[in-house]
């Protein structure tokens, strides 16, 4: 086999070695059944056997709470953005959000565009390189619910605790940070991620809400667009993205042979010191850019002293085989991006290169 890359990019982004290798094993003929999986029917029972078994698998990672369904959903964290106003915001009530960077400001554009909306915590001051204490977190009088971003990819931060919401339902985009990590599902009304991040290829968007959430949305949405047709449908009200789900799938059996959800956090801690550990060794060559209290285990940003550098080091990098070390074009520097699929070895390859480079210059 060729050599794989060094691949850090921020989405889609890098999967198991693993589970493509199975993948690949199974891709023209699945189980004899003379088929791909992405040929046959989505009513048929070869098909629903794996839809299902995802959604068990997935439940039972986070300990299998009672009253939580898990839906397949087209379109990616973006439509969510629109889909969460447009169900649980009634009217007079108001959607609270906090402000934490580019990804909590695209949803509370779109719930702008659906009702009445109150920022009730934000931490631009620090041009989001902090995040807000949860307990300036201020609800507004009616509120529908509180949407929070547990990790936000571009600026590189990562709430490590979740406010108590009390009776107002917690909705959570986990898009860049689900599964990394155990948390206690029961004190969120839903949380919602894309997958091509932790969870498999883009295509398809996993929802976990609270059942009684969801049972009556509202009559005048579009289909497509209310959670209750996936509910009652079991996400297959139309086809659903096979191909996707099934390594969605696969995915999960592989964070179970690491040791579910600890055993993957215990890595994914591991994998990040040791390259925080590099930028903030470097006697200033290297800078972080997030307040150290907030920083992501997911998303490593970090700046070098000029533009010029920086553009040096990707390319440097790009010859050395590492993938995706650019940051994102609204925030410039640099990032690595070290989702539970990105080996220790990746991260132990790309703190040589930083010494390296820095050595060199």
């Amino acid at each position: 086999m060729s050599k794989r890359a060094f691949n850090f990019n921020a989405g889609p982004a890098a999967l198991p070695l693993e589970v493509l290798e199975r993948a690949q094993a199974e891709f023209v003929d699945y189980r004899n059944t003379g088929m791909s999986i992405m040929e046959m029917s989505h009513r048929g029972a070869v098909y629903e056997a794996v839809h299902n078994e995802a959604q068990e698998r997935l439940l039972s990672l986070l300990g299998n709470p009672s009253g939580y369904k898990m839906l397949f959903i087209q379109g990616g964290a973006s439509t969510q953005f629109a889909m969460i106003p447009m169900n649980f915001l009634g009217q007079g009530q108001t959607a609270n959000y906090v402000m934490t960077g580019s990804w909590a400001d695209k949803a509370l554009k779109e719930a702008k565009l659906i009702g009445e909306t109150h920022v009730a915590a934000s931490s631009e001051e620090s041009k989001y390189m902090s995040l807000p204490k949860l307990a300036d977190i201020q609800l507004s009088d009616n509120a529908a619910y509180l949407h929070l971003t547990s990790n936000e990819t571009i600026e590189g931060t990562q709430f490590k605790d979740f406010p108590d919401t009390g009776a107002v339902p917690l909705i959570c985009d986990m898009s860049s940070d689900i599964l990394s990590r155990p948390f206690d599902l029961s004190r969120f009304g839903m949380v919602y991620a894309g997958a091509q991040k932790n969870l498999g290829p883009s295509g398809v968007a996993v929802v976990i809400v609270r059942e009684d959430l969801i049972t009556d949305s509202p009559k005048h949405l579009p289909t497509m667009l209310r959670y209750n047709t996936y509910l009652k449908n079991n996400s297959l009200y139309n086809t659903p993205p096979s191909f996707g789900i099934y390594m969605i799938n696969e995915v999960l059996k592989w964070i179970e042979e690491k040791g579910g959800l600890a055993g993957v956090q215990d890595m994914n801690r591991k994998k990040a010191a040791l390259i925080y550990d590099a930028i903030d060794n470097s006697g200033g060559f290297y800078r972080g850019c997030v307040n150290p209290d907030s920083r992501s285990d997911m998303n490593i940003t970090f700046r070098l002293e000029t533009e010029e550098l920086e553009k040096e080091f990707v390319k440097a990098s790009e010859k050395e085989g590492f993938v995706g070390l650019k940051g994102h074009r609204s925030v410039g520097g640099l990032r690595a991006s070290v989702y539970n699929a990105v080996p220790y070895e990746s991260c132990k390859a790309l703190v040589d290169f930083m010494e390296h480079f820095k050595n060199s210059r």
